[in-house]
């Protein structure tokens, strides 16, 4: 019975070791939320504004690339897969009138693969993206 319950124990201790990510929601309270605020509204001027916001970038895919590439993400102490299935919320928690109807869910594959494109010059390549997709919003 003991050595029952040893390899019961040492099982899940393995399962719970296997799957140490967190909640999306856990990772942006941690890792978003101190500049987005928790509200997603950001710092005028300094951190951009994500509400009703966010999706419009969905609608390109340097747009697309850019939220994975944008140093806050790309930068985040997060596994591909757990940055995917943030962005993925984030989008649809912040801005779901403008995701797009055939949205694609971020992969692990493709948020390891634009991590690895250092984006320069944040500002100006975010004027350029919303410029394509002619959008007036300025916001910061």
């Amino acid at each position: 019975m003991i050595r029952l319950g040893v390899v019961l124990a040492a099982t899940l201790l393995v399962a719970a070791a296997e799957d140490t990510r967190r909640a999306p929601e856990t990772n942006y309270m941690l890792h978003c939320q101190g500049c987005h605020r928790p509200d997603g509204s950001g710092l005028p001027g300094a951190v951009p504004d994500l509400r009703g916001h966010v999706s419009v970038f969905l609608g390109s895919p340097a747009g697309r690339a850019f939220l994975v590439r944008v140093p806050g993400s790309a930068n985040a102490p997060l596994s591909d897969r757990e940055l995917a299935e943030l962005l993925d919320w984030i989008v649809r928690r912040f801005d779901p009138a403008h995701l797009p109807a055939d949205f694609a869910p971020y992969t692990a594959a493709e948020v390891a693969s634009l991590r690895k494109q250092k984006l320069s010059k944040v500002k100006d390549a975010r004027a350029a993206i919303l410029s394509e997709l002619g959008s007036e919003d300025s916001r910061d």
